[in-house]
């Protein structure tokens, strides 16, 4: 049973018009991603304007939760506090098999470590829910 919104300890999402699609999607445990409806190129963090051709045309494509790791950081000292208890805490990005050139930060479900890490690993993105009003894609190891 997720928890009250009100009781998390850490920061929640602040969506924009153009990103409240991706989180709604994110609550129905699906990825989504926008994809250009003109020359195909798939974007994330979601905007209004394909970088590629800049036409404003897009559909929300769901695509597999497979991608591989692409770098990461490891954070040593909690940037706020509901993260204290995690530290050392691996910040990884990950580029994701079904979207080409998207690439998602994250952080692992599974307790993973920053010496468990190395670039091409292969991750899956699954879904926390963390309230009753949130889910986070977060990694786990394949």
């Amino acid at each position: 049973m997720a928890i009250p919104t009100s009781d998390y300890k850490k920061p929640i999402p602040r969506p924009t018009e153009d990103s409240q699609p991706f989180w709604d999607f994110c609550k129905k445990h699906e990825l989504r991603f926008q994809q250009c409806s003109d020359c195909g190129t798939f974007r994330h963090y979601p905007r209004p304007l394909c970088p590629q051709c800049a036409s404003f045309n897009f559909d929300w494509v769901r695509v597999g939760t497979k991608g591989t790791v692409h770098s990461w950081v490891t954070a040593h000292r909690p940037f706020h506090p509901g993260f204290a208890d995690e530290m050392p805490l691996p910040i990884v990005i990950v580029d994701i098999n079904e979207a080409p050139g998207v690439r998602m930060m994250g952080n692992f479900i599974d307790g993973t470590s920053p010496a468990d890490l190395s670039i091409g690993m292969p991750i899956e993105i699954t879904f926390d829910d963390i309230t009753e009003d949130w889910t986070l894609p977060k990694l786990k190891r394949v």
